[in-house]
């Protein structure tokens, strides 16, 4: 699991910096080549250095938007991070830090935050202060609960909780209005009660965990593209999955389902659809196949 989340979280560095143009910002990956160059220096990488610590002439670049520190020995986040007022992209994944100190409200430029693969157990509120995130990884860490600060953030577009230990998230999910990606697969989620979505969200990842049933206000989720809830406890459906008008790919694997409601047929959208691992009969299969001829089912 660990190295998988590692992969990932290299796959988000590099989509990330496919933004940056490398010829009008070229990222230095030395204090050394950054300290003699003639430009403004506006991206530095110390990604797999063994650093405890940052160099303490970091502080000389004002204009740094761009920092990746990802695969160190860090255990804090040294205070020269702050003082890169205008730091748009921050990533910290896979090193040994605890907590988030209270100067990350300080970073108000932030667009997308990394701290995968650290040691956190909680969030400092003050990242409720990044009132322009847009996304934000926390992926195996050791949460234990949904951030209540990303409530606040109504910018936040992405949200990556994968691998904690999550087990409670506040009825005020759907106050980040304009969240269209959420993963809180690999936890220990096993009541979902009646949360609410927010109404822009397309792909939900909640596989790998103990959900007995799903929230019948997640059926209200019109532009939902992907859900995924394999490896869950799902004993039914309700018949209001009709409602997931936008639904393109669904994922029930590896769960106790013996049958689907009828009304599934109505998702016309629906393109994949995968049952394995479930207790059901090849009549039921064949049902459901009769049912969605536009759809490919995997038994």
């Amino acid at each position: 699991m660990k190295k998988l989340l590692v992969i990932v979280a290299i796959l988000s560095l590099f989509q990330v910096k496919a933004q940056i143009d490398p010829v009008k910002y070229p990222t230095y990956t030395n204090i050394e080549d950054a300290l003699k160059a003639k430009d403004v220096v506006y991206s530095m990488s110390f990604r797999d250095k063994g650093l405890f610590n940052l160099p303490p002439q970091i502080r000389n670049f004002k204009s740094i938007f761009f920092l990746n520190i990802m695969g160190n020995k860090f255990e804090k986040m040294d205070q020269e991070i702050f003082t890169l007022k205008g730091l748009e992209i921050l990533n910290i994944n896979e090193n040994s830090i605890k907590f988030i100190p209270n100067e990350i409200g300080e970073l108000t430029k932030l667009i997308s935050f990394s701290m995968s693969l650290n040691s956190l157990t909680d969030i400092n509120p003050n990242i409720a202060k990044l009132q322009k995130l847009k996304a934000i990884h926390l992926d195996a860490n050791n949460l234990s609960i949904f951030p209540e600060a990303l409530m606040e953030i109504p910018s936040l577009e992405e949200i990556n909780l994968q691998g904690n230990q999550i087990s409670f998230i506040s009825d005020k999910l759907d106050n980040i209005k304009n969240l269209k990606s959420l993963n809180l697969s690999a936890n220990q989620i096993n009541d979902l009660g009646n949360l609410s979505f927010p109404k822009d969200l397309k792909y939900l990842e909640l596989q790998e965990n103990s959900i007995a049933k799903l929230p019948e206000n997640l059926f209200d989720s019109k532009k939902l593209e992907f859900l995924n809830v394999s490896q869950n406890n799902i004993k039914e459906i309700s018949s209001k999955i009709k409602g997931l008008k936008g639904i393109v790919s669904l994922n029930l694997a590896n769960n106790d389902l013996k049958d689907l409601p009828t009304e599934i047929s109505q998702l016309k959208n629906l393109k994949t659809l995968i049952l394995t691992g479930n207790p059901m009969t090849k009549s039921t299969v064949e049902k459901l196949k009769n049912l969605m001829p536009q759809t490919q089912i995997y038994f």
